[in-house]
């Protein structure tokens, strides 16, 4: 009777690799200049990412809270840039590859078609593209 377990033991062996790759993108990473750690998770069945530090937290002119003011939407000018969600809507395009997505850039209020890729050295490849330019950056992980 102690073994009639078994079956689902390895089941669950099996496709633990799988289920670790597939979120291996989740969790937080220190962007290309450091300036800020963007937090990747599953948002339903897609990865979003969102600012959950910064280095620069207050605008040396005012001494509040950095505001994203550079957005194409008056109406949002003065929301803060510490969680703002900047990546959204990245879907699975095979091993440790997610497409599809959009990457919000607060320094100049723009959305740029972006693609995301784990590098076997563990950092994270984040490619913006705008029409057939891209660029890509290297973040790495916080942990």
């Amino acid at each position: 009777m102690r073994f009639a377990s078994l079956p689902l033991f390895a089941a669950i062996l099996t496709f633990a690799p799988l289920a670790a790759t597939a979120a291996s993108a989740v969790g937080d990473w220190l962007t290309a200049d450091r300036g800020a750690v963007i937090r990747v998770a599953r948002c339903g069945a897609d990865l979003c990412g969102t600012i959950v530090w910064l280095k620069d937290r207050t605008d040396p002119a005012t001494g509040r809270p950095v505001v994203d003011v550079a957005n194409p939407d008056p109406a949002l000018r003065d929301h803060p840039i510490l969680g703002l969600r900047i990546l959204s809507a990245f879907k699975p395009a095979g091993e440790d590859r997610w497409t599809g997505g959009r990457i919000y850039n607060p320094d100049s209020g723009r959305s740029y078609r972006a693609n995301l890729s784990l590098r076997a050295n563990g950092d994270l490849a984040v490619q913006g593209c705008l029409a057939v330019f891209c660029h890509t950056q290297k973040w790495t992980p916080t942990r």
